[in-house]
């Protein structure tokens, strides 16, 4: 990858007992870390929900790296299950 953008904002969504970092799946094609995602983070649509323990580290891990020098986050928190937990697996 030559460039990556100046600012991302993430959306974080959680639960009681897990979080998610949602992302278009072409930010993740345009670093080249699909291969690098686990089957714990989930994707429905163009939108992967990268799992919050390693896989949105590896994602915010390349960007500092290829030089994005802002990154947001937007929270969202509900106190039941969350619909994420029902989308399919990731797979590159």
């Amino acid at each position: 990858m030559s460039s990556s953008p100046s600012e991302v904002t993430i959306k974080f969504y959680s639960d009681a007992g897990h979080g998610w970092g949602a992302v278009k799946r072409g930010l993740i094609d345009t670093l080249g870390i699909a291969d690098k995602i686990s089957g714990y983070s989930y994707q429905n649509g163009n939108t992967v929900y990268l799992e919050e323990d390693l896989d949105l580290t590896t994602l915010i891990d390349t960007l500092v790296l290829f030089g994005t020098t802002s990154i947001k986050f937007i929270k969202n928190h509900t106190n039941g299950r969350s619909p994420i937990r029902s989308y399919d697996r990731f797979s590159a």
